[in-house]
């Protein structure tokens, strides 16, 4: 991500975010896909995380509306709020990570899956990659 957008960075922002936790929802339903023997504890945490992207891809649709719809100034409230929706998102990344990791170690449809392996380790590195994202944002001064 550039930091070169002055006032549209309140909307490169967001965009960023609605982009990734979209992503992360579809990656829910690719592994559930991807495994249709998956474990059904697995199957309904995933079903569970599809819906908490979902959710939190509303919020950063919310915000892109209110930036829009506020013209050239966006309040110091608002730009605090939407610094809050990127530190929680980077957390839920965090945490969306971790149950990657357990289906890699506790799966065994996974773990006698190739394809599957490399389809999570990609999921992984795109959610680590959101992560960066949003740590650069949220150290920007």
């Amino acid at each position: 991500m550039q930091f070169y957008y002055d006032e549209k960075m309140p909307l490169r922002v967001l965009d960023e975010g609605e982009f990734w936790k979209l992503q992360e929802s579809e990656h829910t339903v690719v592994i559930r896909e991807l495994v249709p023997t998956l474990e059904a504890p697995f199957v309904d945490a995933l079903q569970q995380w599809e819906q908490a992207f979902s959710q939190t891809q509303g919020l950063f649709v919310r915000y892109i509306e209110t930036v829009v719809r506020s013209g050239i100034q966006v309040s110091q409230q608002i730009l605090q709020q939407i610094l809050e929706l990127v530190q929680f998102a980077l957390k839920q990344s965090e945490q969306f990570i971790l149950l990657l990791n357990q289906l890699a170690a506790e799966s065994q449809p996974i773990k006698t899956n190739p394809t599957a392996i490399t389809v999570l380790n990609h999921i992984r590195r795109e959610s680590e990659y959101f992560i960066g994202i949003a740590q650069t944002i949220l150290a920007k001064p």
